[in-house]
């Protein structure tokens, strides 16, 4: 009799229906929210494939992955010679993978314009090691090319560097991947050879090369109007010049100043 006037004349089997409709509701619901809308605001499930990106251009990429739901950003770039310009070098997430629609796929990209090396020193790291010439090149990201054998007492001992046919100095910059030629040794000793050139190349590493084809520092000119302190020097002048013919411990006279200084020859008189 109390339960009843307590709740209004509902019966005990009134209010337990009550209660448990109350929380039918709530149970209802809570699997609605959990199950059907919070998975479709979430396009919980909805994956996609993700696609092949190597090899295209950037230009293309937006077009390619739009019908996919997909975007993209270049995380960075690095270098292939064997790629053209802005492609896709690599992605993440790969190619093949099962991904949520929207997702962002990160890109490397092919840089535009073939970054530079400098050209390492041969002349002390090559020295009479020929094998070990052509590995330090490939460590500096640059190619063995044509090797060409002059006189010298010292067999395979690097003489000169060579890039498009021209002699390079070392630390010169050149383009990643370039071919170098390299005059080496032959390992004879002829009483007379053709003299190589020194004009251009710094006076330390000229100093290096007298000593590789056994010849030795004669006399060094530094014109009048030069100041030398605090510069790398460089080779302006020399004798005998390249091309003529000098033995073996014959002195090879030097003129150094800055680099790409032009002596004036002097008239002769008459």
């Amino acid at each position: 009799m109390q339960l009843k006037s307590l709740f209004g004349g509902s019966t005990v089997a009134s209010v337990l229906v009550t209660i448990g409709a109350t929380i039918g509701i709530v149970l209802l619901l809570g699997i609605g929210y959990f199950y059907i809308y919070l998975p479709n605001s979430t396009n919980h499930g909805e994956e996609v494939t993700v696609p092949d990106l190597t090899g295209l251009n950037i230009s293309e990429l937006e077009t390619l992955l739009a019908p996919f739901r997909l975007r993209y950003e270049v995380g960075d770039s690095s270098y292939s010679a064997s790629q053209p310009p802005l492609t896709v070098l690599q992605q993440y997430p790969k190619a093949g993978h099962k991904v949520k629609e929207n997702r962002k796929i990160y890109v490397s990209i092919n840089r535009s314009s073939t970054p530079t090396v400098p050209v390492p020193n041969l002349l002390e790291t090559g020295g009479g090691s020929l094998a070990n010439a052509k590995a330090v090149l490939r460590s500096n990201e640059l190619l063995p090319g044509k090797i060409y054998y002059q006189h010298s007492p010292f067999r395979d001992l690097i003489i000169e560097m060579r890039w498009k046919g021209r002699a390079i100095a070392p630390g010169s910059r050149v383009p990643k991947a370039s071919v170098i030629d390299l005059v080496v040794g032959d390992g004879g000793s002829p009483r007379s050879f053709s003299m190589s050139t020194f004009v251009g190349i710094p006076y330390q590493n000229a100093l290096l090369r007298l000593g590789n084809l056994s010849l030795h520092l004669g006399n060094v000119e530094i014109p009048a109007d030069v100041d030398t302190i605090g510069i790398v020097c460089f080779v302006i002048k020399q004798f005998p010049a390249a091309g003529d013919s000098v033995s073996i411990g014959d002195p090879v006279d030097l003129w150094i100043g800055p680099k790409g200084y032009k002596i004036e020859e002097e008239e002769n008189e008459n």
